[in-house]
This record gives structure tokens, C-alpha cells and sequence, in this order.
């Protein structure tokens, strides 16, 4: 729980989200409830199976959960380039930088 919080503390943008979509390791009352009441953010993520209590999240929700895979393979494509894996870049502003060129290739290749 301490991650996330601290995640969305330091997050880049300044707005918070609405919805926070996470896979079933994620999958947690006390979770739910802090993003909720802390932050406003409504926790999106499937129940675990061996979960006790009774399931709380509807299927509406979880459509959105079902685009993630979309996310998970730019995330996969962009581990193909070696200077964004090892991060040779000392400065951030490079580090940008290689990566829009990164996704540039990428949408360049699926022209």
C-alpha cells in the first residue's frame, strides 16, 4: 500500500486520475479504501481466487481492465531498445527524448 500511495504523491501530472487500474496482486479492501477516501481514486483490479470475503467488483469495471493489455505491449515493445532498458542517459531530458524516438519507431513500423 505504501508504494502506491508514494507513487501517486510523485506522480508527473497534476491532476489525479480517477480510476486506478491494477492486476490481481492489487486486489485489496484496505487498498481500495484508502485510494478511495485519501485520494478519490476508484481502484480497478479482479479479484484473486482464493479470496475470503465476498467480491466487490462488478463487471462494468473490469471491461476497462480487459484494454490493460494494451498498455503491457507498448511496455514489452519498448524493452526492445537497449538505452532505454539499461539507461545509459544521466539526464532525464536524454532519457525523453530517446524515448519518444522510441515510440516513434514504434508507430513508424506499424504503418
Amino acid at each position: 500500500m505504501k508504494l502506491v500511495e508514494r507513487a501517486i504523491e510523485n506522480r508527473f501530472l497534476e491532476k489525479l486520475p480517477k480510476r486506478l487500474i491494477g492486476d490481481k496482486a492489487y486486489d485489496s479492501d484496505p487498498l481500495d479504501d484508502d485510494l478511495l477516501f485519501k485520494f478519490g481514486i476508484a481502484l480497478i483490479a479482479p479479484h484473486k481466487k482464493n479470496r475470503k470475503k465476498e467480491k466487490t467488483q462488478d463487471g462494468r469495471a473490469l471491461r476497462r481492465y480487459k484494454r490493460r493489455w494494451k498498455i503491457e505491449r507498448l511496455f514489452a515493445w519498448l524493452q526492445n531498445f537497449r538505452r532505454l532498458v539499461v539507461r545509459y542517459e544521466y539526464h532525464p531530458e536524454n532519457f525523453h527524448g530517446f524515448l519518444l524516438l522510441g515510440c516513434a519507431l514504434i508507430l513508424l513500423r506499424h504503418f
